[in-house]
């Protein structure tokens, strides 16, 4: 048991670890907003990670890439809305406070955090076959230790995330402005790829 749950956290921490749209939300949240929003967003971004690493551990990427509508729809609507939130990143203040002029919209939260790990179905494709190799390589009683372990990798990392950059946000006030213009740019730059795959997959 106790090996699968190992290989499950460190499957989750190399999976989940590199940058990404996900990473990046987080960051830029914990630069410029209060430690409560930052940890709001941090636990929304857990559940839409674990739920997706549920999801493609049994699957759903397979699904998605059969039905090529579906594709489209998660294509076009992660390209608007991570785009969006790109701009929005750019566009924000770089005030570091921790008083109540954050926008505590929750709304608005689960809505970016939705569109940075769901909104891309290439990244569910793609977790789906990684993570159901793993499913199909071991043990049906065993596959449970092993998700159970990817879950909380997710935890483990996102707060972590979330506490480091917290801590030493007064560290980097001097380039905080840059750190929301590479964010964003990046968002953006994800959004176009979302956008040129929307475009290649109906010529």
């Amino acid at each position: 048991m106790f090996k699968y749950l190992l290989q499950g956290f460190l499957f989750g921490i190399a999976y989940v670890a590199p940058i990404g749209t996900q990473n990046l939300y987080v960051i830029n949240t914990a630069t410029i907003k209060s430690r409560l929003e930052t940890y709001k967003v941090a636990l929304i971004t857990i559940f839409f990670d674990i739920t997706l690493a549920i999801s493609c551990f049994f699957g759903i990427g397979f699904l998605i890439d059969k039905f090529s509508i579906l594709k489209g729809l998660l294509l076009l609507s992660g390209c608007i809305l991570v785009a969006y939130i790109g701009i929005g990143l750019i566009r924000s203040s770089v005030q570091i406070s921790d008083e109540k002029k954050v926008d505590n919209s929750l709304f608005k939260i689960i809505l970016s955090c939705f569109a940075v790990t769901w909104l891309n179905p290439q990244a569910i494709i793609d977790g789906s076959l990684l993570l159901g190799g793993f499913r199909a390589s071991m043990p049906i009683d065993m596959s449970q230790y092993f998700i159970i372990g990817v879950c909380f990798a997710s935890f483990i990392w996102f707060n972590a995330l979330a506490t480091f950059v917290t801590i030493f946000r007064s560290k980097l006030t001097n380039i905080i402005k840059w750190i929301n213009i590479g964010c964003g740019t990046i968002l953006i730059i994800y959004g176009i790829k979302l956008g040129y795959s929307f475009i290649q997959l109906y010529l």
